[in-house]
């Protein structure tokens, strides 16, 4: 085994099952410090078993720093903001919205990313957000299934560099509270933490794959392209979202054209209509390279991964569309391991057999013209969301 691998312990996590589990159970040991930043915190399910923990951490002095969006959280529930503020967990929120600030494409930019902390001894990295796997605000009812999501759990030097990144984003909105209170002091010591360079390694068997809108714009893209460029035998991407730009797209469709196997696992289960008509319209000459389309219809694919030649895998937060790739800050693990990979594979190919329905080629191209029309309409209005946003695609 490579010494450098043997100095990480990675694992993979199926679902929140899997990652609430790991989390409490590290949460429950901290001594000293609970780092957590999520898209969306949902307080009822399981989501309410990691607020509890996280309620237990602050109240034996644990430091507990909890970041969440502003759009996929928002405020928080009332009686749990209580009960955080009581414990003592810290909680902020990223870009809050208010008055007309959605329609301001400035106000775009979200916290995507789904990272842990504890201890600076574990660390987890992936797509799911603190929300139970059977609740869906968009079914009623809640999933018969549950929601197909991974994340890693890393021991090891890298955790070092996850805190580091989330230490850089918590200084920075407390630099923006303390100007808020007129508290300069305050607010200097905080710009000067947050501007603290970090240097993430390019190289080595894990890495911290970042993404946000100064010093990383396009690490994540580039880490696909790279290797799916170098494919030689397999690759096999799952993205909830699929609207990936001209550059990944061509790396995808020549992969297929010199003989590699390229196998996409997209929603069949949509949660949003636009985005999921859009990446249809991007079928055709996918599956006229020789690209494999696979729609997941057993639950909702929440999933952000790829494998590729059965050593190379990547797990984070970031899905292949214009919001991951340019506007969100998003982070993604990538991992060289042949053990890993491989279990990721055999999840996404147990996936693909048991829930999931291949598009055919013939089929689609012959589809109804007005689902043709339906595609081509949500192509244009995200293109037209990318326009607003004044960045290339």
């Amino acid at each position: 085994m490579n010494a450098q691998l043997a100095a990480h312990d990675t694992r993979l996590l199926r679902s929140g099952v899997a990652l609430f589990a790991a989390m409490i159970e590290a949460v429950d040991r901290a001594q000293h410090e609970v780092l957590l930043e999520t898209y969306i915190f949902d307080f009822a399910g399981s989501g309410a078993d990691v607020g509890h923990a996280l309620v237990r951490a602050a109240q034996r002095a644990v430091r507990v720093c909890v970041v969440v969006d502003g759009v996929g959280t928002g405020a928080l529930p009332p009686e749990w903001a209580q009960r955080f503020a009581e414990a003592g967990v810290q909680c902020r929120v990223y870009s809050p919205l208010a008055g007309v600030g959605f329609w301001l494409p400035s106000r775009w930019r979200r916290l995507h990313r789904k990272l842990c902390v504890i201890d600076n001894q574990v660390a987890f990295c992936g797509g799911i957000n603190i929300l139970d796997d059977f609740i869906d605000p968009n079914v009623p009812g809640g999933l018969q299934l549950p929601r197909l999501d991974y994340a890693v759990s890393l021991r090891g030097p890298l955790v070092d560099k996850v805190h580091d990144a989330m230490m850089q984003l918590w200084s920075r909105i407390e630099a923006v509270r303390e100007l808020r209170s007129q508290d300069i002091a305050g607010a200097l010591d905080a710009l000067r933490a947050a501007e603290q360079d970090l240097t993430l390694p390019t190289r080595g068997t894990v890495q911290l794959v970042l993404r946000d809108n100064v010093r990383h714009r396009t690490q994540i893209e580039r880490a696909y392209r790279k290797a799916i460029g170098a494919a030689h035998s397999d690759v096999v991407v799952a993205s909830a979202y699929f609207f990936p730009g001209l550059r990944l797209r061509r790396a995808l469709t020549m992969a297929a054209r010199r003989g590699v196997r390229v196998r996409l696992l997209l929603q069949g289960k949509y949660e949003y209509f636009v985005p999921y008509r859009a990446s249809r319209q991007l079928y055709g000459k996918l599956l006229a390279a020789g690209v494999e389309i696979y729609e997941y219809h057993a639950s909702v694919l929440h999933a952000k991964v790829a494998v590729v030649d059965g050593h190379w895998a990547t797990v984070g937060s970031s899905n292949l569309d214009p919001f991951s790739l340019l506007l969100a800050r998003e982070a993604n693990v990538v991992v060289r391991d042949t053990t890993f990979a491989q279990d990721l594979q055999a999840s996404l190919s147990e996936a693909i057999y048991t829930g999931a329905t291949r598009v055919d080629p013939l089929g689609f191209a012959h589809r109804p013209w007005w689902q043709q029309l339906v595609d081509w309409g949500a192509s244009l209005v995200l293109r037209f969301g990318v326009f607003l946003t004044g960045k290339r695609y």
